[in-house]
C-alpha cells in the first residue's frame, strides 16, 4: 500500500479531519474538546509533519483549562513514551502519534524545563519561563526570565544531542567567540545557557545601514575567529547539498510552483558539480541575521545558535546570510525596505572572496528552503504572497551570476 504524500499529511492534520484525531486521542481519557485551531506546522521533508493545536478542553468532571497539544507523522525513537496516544489512519497509510506538551516523547527533559520551580532551581533565583521556540520531537528554546530581564535561555534538546551540544559551546567560548556560555546541563536533554548581549542584526537592517560593507566585515571578522577545533566536529550537510529535499518542501507549500522548484534545484546542482566552494574551513552553519547580535553596527556582540558549528566552506555560511535577509522585505516590506541596498553591497563584498557562481548558487538553495516556512495554518492564505516572493528570490539568486532565470 502507498504511504501517505507528505501534502497528504500536511491536509490531514491541518485540515477538519485533524478534529477527529484530537477527539480519538483525548477522548482516551474522557476528555471533550470544545474548540481547537492549528497554531503551528512544521514540515521536515522526507522526515514527517508535525502540528501544534489550542485546544478548549473540558474534563470528565466538568472543567475546562485551554491546553496545547501536538500530533506527528514522524517515526519516533520511542513509542511507549508516557502520555503519548498512537492512532492508525483507516486507510492503513500514515501512523499519527499524539501527545499534550510539554510531554514531548523525544524531548524528556521538556516538563522540568517548562516549570519554574525546577528552573529556578538550576539557576539559583527566582524565574518565569517563556516558551521562545518549539519543534515538536526536535527542540524547543526557553527564555527564564526575571522581571523584564532575560537572565538565562534553556535549550531542550533530544538526549543524544546533549553533549556534542555543550562541547561545541565550551570549545567557542573557551576561544573567546561570544557564544552563549552553559551555565547548567542535564542529561535528559537540557541547557542552560548565558543570554545574549546587544541587539539583534535584524533590527539594524530594518533602521538601515549606514556602511553595510562595515557591517558585513564585521559578521566575518567573528567567522574568522572560529577555532581550529571546530574542524574536528561532524559536519552537517548544506542547504545546496539537501536542495532536492526543499524543493520537495516548496512544491508541497506551493504545487503551482513545482516546475519551477525543480529547476532551481537542477540549477544548484549542476552548480554544486563545477562552481568553487573554496577551503575546508570551521563555519557556523546557521549564519543568519536573528543569530547575529550587534553592539553598533560594526561589532559582533553575541552569537546564537550553535548546534550546527562544524567543518564547512565560507561561501555557505555567507550564503545563509543573504539567503535569509533576502527573504525579509517579503516577510515584512514596511519594516525592511533598506534591505534590497544592503544586500547588492553585501554581494559585491562577497565575491571578493568567494566564487560569485557557487555563492548564488547556495544563496538559492537556502532561500528555496525557507519558502515551505511561509505556509501558515488555518485557512487565510495571506501568507501566500510571502511564500511566492520567497521562491521568485530563489529564482533571483541564481541570476546574481548569469544564470537564466526562470
Amino acid at each position: 500500500m502507498e504511504p501517505m504524500s507528505e501534502p497528504e499529511q500536511v491536509d490531514l492534520l491541518t485540515g477538519p479531519g485533524a478534529g477527529t484525531i484530537l477527539e480519538a486521542a483525548l477522548g482516551t481519557e474522557g476528555a471533550t474538546i470544545m474548540r481547537w485551531e492549528v497554531h503551528a506546522l512544521h514540515h521536515r521533508p522526507s522526515a514527517g509533519v508535525s502540528v501544534g493545536y489550542t485546544l478548549q478542553v473540558r474534563d470528565s468532571g466538568g472543567a475546562e483549562a485551554s491546553q496545547y497539544v501536538c500530533a506527528t507523522t514522524s517515526r519516533l525513537t520511542d513509542e511507549g513514551a508516557p502520555g503519548l496516544v498512537r492512532l492508525d489512519h483507516p486507510s492503513g497509510r500514515v501512523t499519527v502519534h499524539v501527545w499534550r506538551h510539554p510531554h514531548d516523547p523525544e524531548l524528556p527533559a521538556l516538563p522540568p524545563a517548562c516549570d519554574a520551580r525546577t528552573m529556578s532551581r538550576a539557576l539559583g533565583r527566582d524565574v518565569a519561563v517563556h516558551m521562545v521556540a518549539y519543534r515538536p520531537t526536535r527542540r524547543c528554546v526557553l527564555k527564564l526570565s526575571d522581571g523584564e530581564a532575560a537572565r538565562a535561555f534553556v535549550k531542550v534538546v533530544r538526549p543524544r544531542v546533549l553533549p556534542d551540544l555543550v562541547g561545541r559551546h565550551e570549545l567557542l567560548t573557551g576561544a573567546g567567540v561570544p557564544a552563549p556560555r552553559v551555565l547548567h546541563h542535564d542529561p535528559d536533554g537540557l541547557v542552560v545557557l548565558s543570554p545574549a548581549s546587544g541587539t539583534p542584526l535584524a533590527n539594524y537592517l530594518a533602521r538601515g545601514l549606514d556602511d553595510p560593507v562595515a557591517t558585513f566585515d564585521a559578521t566575518m571578522s567573528v567567522l574568522d575567529r572560529l577555532p581550529s577545533g571546530v574542524l574536528s566536529l561532524k559536519r552537517h550537510p548544506s542547504w545546496s547539498e539537501r536542495v532536492d529535499h526543499y524543493a520537495h518542501a516548496a512544491a508541497t507549500a506551493l504545487p503551482e510552483r513545482a516546475e519551477q522548484a525543480r529547476w532551481i534545484a537542477g540549477a544548484v546542482g549542476r552548480a554544486m558539480d563545477d562552481a568553487d566552494a573554496g577551503p575546508v574551513v570551521p563555519t557556523h552553519g546557521d549564519w543568519y541575521e536573528a543569530n547575529i547580535f550587534m553592539a553598533d553596527p560594526t561589532a559582533v556582540s553575541s552569537i546564537l545558535d550553535v548546534d550546527s558549528v562544524g567543518p564547512g566552506h565560507r561561501v555557505d555560511d555567507i550564503a545563509c546570510l543573504l539567503g535569509h535577509v533576502s527573504v525579509l522585505p517579503h516577510l515584512a516590506p514596511d519594516v525592511y525596505p533598506h534591505v534590497p541596498a544592503i544586500l547588492d553591497a553585501w554581494w559585491g563584498r562577497a565575491i571578493e572572496s568567494v566564487d560569485a557562481r557557487s555563492l548564488a548558487a547556495r544563496s538559492a538553495a537556502v532561500t528555496l528552503s525557507l519558502v515551505a516556512g511561509a505556509r501558515k495554518p488555518g485557512d487565510d492564505d495571506s501568507w501566500r504572497e510571502d511564500a511566492l516572493g520567497r521562491a521568485d528570490e530563489a529564482a533571483r539568486w541564481l541570476g546574481r551570476a548569469g544564470q537564466s532565470v526562470r
